[in-house]
């Protein structure tokens, strides 16, 4: 289970593509959500297409995909590629933009259980050298944000113990905003003399230009699905 809230089991939808479809057949899944349909069609040696109209189910399709078979080939269409697809995607919806922008660090979305987010868009989640779990908080800004902007997410992470944050943002930040994140200075992993920048402020155009925030291991975020071997690639039965 991957903590999704439709999630069907993979084998009722394997049960039901080898009952209605051959292999080498299109499996069209027009609401995949976390696509269990697709991945079962990929299993089974179908073509498939996978919609959802949501880039936190994107994105789970694609880890999804690549934990079950690390050599799959797929194209998405409809991802920001560029600044102004991105932008674009922000000027449409405020959440889908902070979703997408979220999963860009393979973050998780997050839920509040309350009234509010409370400045929290996204979290990460890593160990530390002493086995104690951190996390990380990710604040996005698809519009306009101030030196206060950025300050407000130190005071959220020392509000939710959480040693560091990365700010996701649009547009490019001020020298102050910039200096203000490097004045807080780095964290020292325990367990290890490994440290990291307190806050960083990365823009779009930052991650289309290949630049990463400096963050320990964070895999441990999302759960893993399980290796998944083809039907084709299984060794055949004796009689």
């Amino acid at each position: 289970k991957l903590g999704y809230p439709t999630q069907k089991p993979l084998a009722l939808l394997e049960r039901i593509i080898k009952a209605s479809s051959n292999e080498g057949d299109v499996v069209l899944d027009p609401f995949c959500g976390c696509g269990t349909a697709v991945a079962a069609a990929e299993k089974l040696g179908r073509k498939w297409i996978g919609i959802d109209i949501t880039h936190l189910a994107i994105s789970l399709i694609k880890k999804r995909l690549l934990d079950h078979f690390p050599d799959v080939k797929f194209e998405v269409v409809g991802e920001p590629e560029s600044v102004e697809a991105a932008k674009a995607l922000a000027e449409q919806s405020k959440f889908q933009f902070e979703a997408w922008a979220v999963s860009l660090l393979g973050g998780q979305p997050y839920k509040s259980k309350g009234g509010g987010d409370r400045g929290v868009d996204g979290l990460l989640y890593f160990m530390d050298f002493d086995g104690k779990f951190h996390r990380i908080i990710i604040q996005v800004k698809g519009g306009h944000y101030t030196l206060e902007s950025v300050q407000r997410l130190k005071a959220t992470m020392d509000a939710e113990g959480a040693p560091l944050g990365v700010f996701i943002a649009l547009k490019p930040p001020s020298k102050g905003m910039l200096s203000y994140a490097a004045s807080l200075g780095k964290w020292q992993m325990p367990g290890s003399e490994r440290k990291y920048p307190v806050m960083q402020i990365l823009t779009i155009e930052d991650y289309f230009n290949g630049i990463r925030p400096e963050l320990p291991d964070t895999s441990a975020t999302l759960k893993k699905a399980k290796r998944e071997v083809r039907e084709s690639e299984k060794a055949p039965k004796l009689l």
